[in-house]
């Protein structure tokens, strides 16, 4: 089954609501899709979210990287060869992670649909059920509170609350949620860089001393401060989550050898897609780390790959795919079903999606 064509398209949703974090805000996704044809007729689809504060990627780059450099390099290669496929759309390019995901997302669709079977069960099939969080955007602490009663109303049981933009202010935030959804929730909390590492450390022992019961902190410092993610994984108890520190297998090995985290947070669009991110996930449980899998701004078509990825995982513990239950609307119907917190594989062939 050899690889023909390689075309893009726009993925659009309106946002519920607005999307806020320590980097940004987002009212609507609009990401770059991408169709794979073959010689036998089937066809594999593929997300790219553009988030320029994080990957450094823009739509037009993504557009440019796949078109220009990712689809000359694999035409007219059979999909059953993947690890010579990937390795082509690692070398034509430097970086440029979520144009790579989102052509590596449609090559395994392919290579499952080529199978006729799902791709968790293709990936290793250890589960056919998920249960994700999902994202409280940073806002003033009352709207973060209500917000917080409304996604447990809704059937969430784990939230992952946004700071970082008000270091001073954090601590009230996370203690007036903790107040207001009782201690049954499971609680997130997400920096996303937005302390220094003596902020984080006063912060996060203070939510200790609060009695907050706080899961993990996610990437509490700025991504290249690795020495500064070690001093806060030494001196406070609370699990801390490395995310913009991990792109590729060599960085999570790395922090891995410098302690310098608990938890080992994955996304297809930092590593390029699922070949790279299974093998972050096996040096992690070769290390006895465990994983998340998250997402950027992403609609139900890379989510559901990285649905895929997760159910195929047993290192995989923790969910972060509430991409689709931020969408006032889905792009696409098919793939797995997601019904607040529960995300639930079916059987049909690839990722799910029927072109």
């Amino acid at each position: 089954m050899k690889i023909t064509d390689i075309q893009v398209f726009e993925v659009e949703a309106p946002l519920i609501t607005p999307f806020k974090t320590a980097l940004r805000t987002v009212d609507k996704i609009n990401n770059v899709g991408v169709y794979i044809y073959t010689d036998n007729g089937l066809v594999g689809i593929g997300e790219a979210a553009p988030t320029a504060v994080i990957t450094g990627e823009t739509k037009d780059s993504i557009i440019h990287a796949i078109t220009h450099y990712i689809k000359p390099a694999i035409l007219g290669m059979e999909i059953e060869d993947i690890a010579q496929i990937m390795e082509r759309i690692d070398k034509c390019l430097y970086k440029n992670t979520s144009a790579k995901a989102a052509v590596d997302i449609a090559i395994y669709d392919l290579f499952a649909k080529r199978y006729n079977a799902p791709l968790y069960k293709i990936l290793g099939g250890y589960r056919k059920e998920l249960i994700t969080d999902i994202t409280i955007s940073v806002n003033d602490t009352n709207e973060m509170v209500n917000d917080s009663l409304a996604a447990v109303n809704r059937g969430f049981h784990i939230l992952k609350v946004k700071v970082g933009k008000d270091p001073e202010g954090d601590i009230q935030r996370v203690v007036e949620i903790r107040k207001a959804v009782g201690p049954n929730v499971t609680l997130r909390v997400d920096a996303n860089q937005g302390w220094s590492a003596k902020q984080a450390v006063r912060i996060i022992r203070a939510l200790e001393d609060a009695g907050t019961n706080i899961e993990l902190v996610e990437q509490p410092v700025y991504y290249a401060d690795l020495e500064g993610l070690q001093y806060v994984t030494m001196h406070t108890q609370t699990n801390i989550l490395a995310d913009e520190s991990v792109f590729s297998p060599k960085d999570a090995l790395k922090l891995i050898q410098m302690r310098a985290c608990d938890l080992i947070n994955i996304k297809l669009m930092k590593t390029g897609g699922i070949y790279q991110a299974q093998k972050i996930s096996h040096i992690a449980e070769a290390n006895g780390i465990e994983c998340m899998i998250g997402c950027m701004l992403e609609t139900k078509i890379s989510v559901s790959a990285a649905a895929h990825f997760a159910a195929s995982q047993k290192n995989i513990t923790m969910v972060d795919l509430d991409g689709p239950s931020l969408c006032l609307n889905d792009p696409v119907t098919g793939g797995p079903t997601f019904d607040n917190q529960w995300i639930k594989m079916s059987d049909e062939p690839g990722i799910g999606f029927s072109i």
